[in-house]
């Protein structure tokens, strides 16, 4: 049955979101596949990160996460945050980037984004589950093409799953 269900999801085509996060001069930010709103009223979203990942542990100390949504024209974005370790690299020096919201770490580039408090965290397995509030963001009208999972199927992690 898990090879079925694994041959299923790898199908789909889930949109990819590159989630940063701060906790005093540690900022942290990784490509994140593993989302979902989960409630309209209040609106609620559940970001997973996986536990083996730097953002995951700046993320545990962390009062709030900023999640992005890329465009394909800026899919460098992606292959930076997912592919490039904050444990080796500072993944936003090179990127264009603003503090936000909660002094989160907000990139230029993002089609739109939001931030949202973290109201608790739940173990997932080899992720972490962090269900937010949204407290601000940017949208847009209407967006172009965006990441999706087959645009980085081919990307070698900074750190496994």
């Amino acid at each position: 049955m898990t090879e079925a269900f694994e041959r299923l999801v790898s199908l789909l085509d889930y949109p990819m979101f590159v989630v940063t996060t701060r906790v005093d001069d540690d900022a942290a930010g990784c490509l994140v596949g593993f989302t979902s709103q989960v409630s309209i009223r209040p609106p609620r979203f559940l970001v997973g990160l996986s536990k083996r990942n730097h953002t995951f542990r700046v993320a545990e100390r962390a009062t709030h996460l900023a999640v992005h949504l890329i465009e394909r024209r800026h899919s460098e974005l992606a292959r930076l945050f997912g592919g490039q370790t904050g444990d080796e690299i500072d993944k936003f020096a090179r990127c264009p980037w603003r503090s936000g919201p909660n002094g989160m770490p907000v990139i230029d580039d993002a089609a739109g984004w939001f931030v949202g408090e973290v109201l608790s965290r739940y173990d997932l397995g080899d992720h972490v589950g962090f269900l937010i509030e949204p407290v601000d963001g940017s949208a847009p009208e209407k967006f172009e093409p965006l990441v999706t999972f087959p645009d980085v199927r081919d990307l070698d992690p900074g750190h496994e799953a």
